[in-house]
C-alpha cells in the first residue's frame, strides 16, 4: 500500500485548502483582462461603457469649458479678481447624473492654474458661514476682526450651464447626442458676457444604466 510520507501529506493538505479556499470565494464582475479590478485614467474610455455621461466627457469638456473662460476679454483684462458664484446646472438629458461634477471641475481645474486670477465664492456653504458669523457677534467664538461688519463678498459673475440631449432607438441599438452648454453671467446688468459649448454623439448595441 503507498503511504505519503510527512512532507507529501503536507503538500497534499495545502493543495486541498487552497482548492477549498478558491471555492468559496466570491466571483464578482470580472472585466475582459481577467482581473477583479482595472485601473483607468479618468479620461479614458473603460470596458463599462453606455452612451451617456461619462468620465471622459466630463474630462474633455470641462477642461475646453476651463480654457475657454480664461480667454474671455472680461477675466483675461480684470481689474482685480473677478467674483464668481456657481449656479446649478440644468439637466434635460434621459441620464441621471451629478450635475456639480461638471461645474466643481471647472472651478478646480482654474483655481489650479490661474494663481488666483478668478475667485470663487462658497455660496453652497452660506449656512456655515453664516452661523460662524452669528457666533462670533454673540461672543461665543473669538473674532480677528468686527463681527458686526458684514464682508461676505457679492458675485461679478454667476457661471452656470445645461445639458440637452436628443435620444434614438431601434432593434439596431441606441443613438445618444448630448450638447454642453455654459455661460457666464455678469451679475449686474444679466449680460451673457461668454458661452460655449460641447457635443458628443455615440451609439452602442445595449443601453447602460447611470446612477
Amino acid at each position: 500500500m503507498y503511504r505519503l510520507v510527512p512532507s507529501r501529506l503536507f503538500a497534499t493538505h495545502l493543495l486541498a485548502a487552497t482548492a477549498l479556499l478558491c471555492g468559496c470565494a466570491s466571483y464578482g464582475v470580472k472585466n475582459p483582462s481577467g482581473n477583479g479590478v482595472t485601473v483607468l485614467k479618468a479620461d479614458e474610455q473603460g470596458f463599462v461603457a453606455g452612451t451617456g455621461v461619462e468620465s471622459q466627457d466630463i474630462v474633455s469638456v470641462t477642461d475646453k469649458m476651463a480654457r475657454s473662460i480664461l480667454e474671455t476679454q472680461q477675466i483675461q483684462h480684470a481689474q482685480g479678481q473677478p467674483r464668481v458664484v456657481l449656479l446649478p446646472i440644468e439637466n434635460n438629458t434621459r441620464f441621471a447624473i451629478n450635475k456639480d461634477i461638471l461645474l466643481t471641475r471647472v472651478r478646480a481645474r482654474l483655481n489650479s492654474q490661474t494663481r488666483g486670477k478668478v475667485l470663487f465664492l462658497a455660496r453652497e456653504r452660506m449656512a456655515a458661514l453664516e452661523k460662524e458669523q452669528q457666533l462670533k457677534q454673540t461672543g461665543q467664538v473669538t473674532s480677528g476682526s468686527d463681527p458686526n461688519v458684514v464682508e461676505f463678498q457679492g458675485a461679478d459673475f454667476f457661471l452656470t450651464g445645461r445639458l440637452d440631449g436628443s435620444t434614438t432607438k431601434s432593434s439596431r441599438g441606441v443613438s445618444d447626442y448630448i450638447l454642453y452648454t455654459f455661460q457666464l453671467i455678469d451679475a449686474r446688468t444679466s449680460a451673457i458676457i461668454w458661452e460655449d459649448m460641447a457635443e458628443i454623439k455615440k451609439q452602442g448595441l445595449d443601453d447602460a444604466a447611470y446612477r
